[in-house]
């Protein structure tokens, strides 16, 4: 089981995202190298939010409620959904 993290945006998501990518990212690194995120990234329309996938539901919970992306409104809401991988790498 895997957990998606999906992030809504904000409707000024291209001008309040900016100052605070910088500390989102370094949370991105952070998640990733501890083995917690496995992968991330926007849609093709940033206005449609974007998309993680984590190891964990407590992983998922922790990224979420401290990124500065939400901590600072650029991310309106987010959910977190169960995902059962069938075609896992071996």
């Amino acid at each position: 089981m895997k957990y998606l993290l999906f992030y809504n945006p904000a409707d000024d998501v291209l001008a309040k995202a900016p100052p605070h990518f910088p500390a989102h990212s370094s949370r991105l690194d952070e998640f990733h190298q501890r083995g917690e995120l496995l992968m991330v990234g926007t849609f093709a329309d940033p206005q449609e939010g974007s998309m993680s996938i984590f190891k964990t539901r407590e992983g998922a919970e922790e990224f979420a409620q401290e990124d500065p992306f939400v901590l600072n409104g650029v991310i309106e809401s987010w959910t977190i959904r169960e995902w059962d991988e069938v075609l896992a790498p071996a």
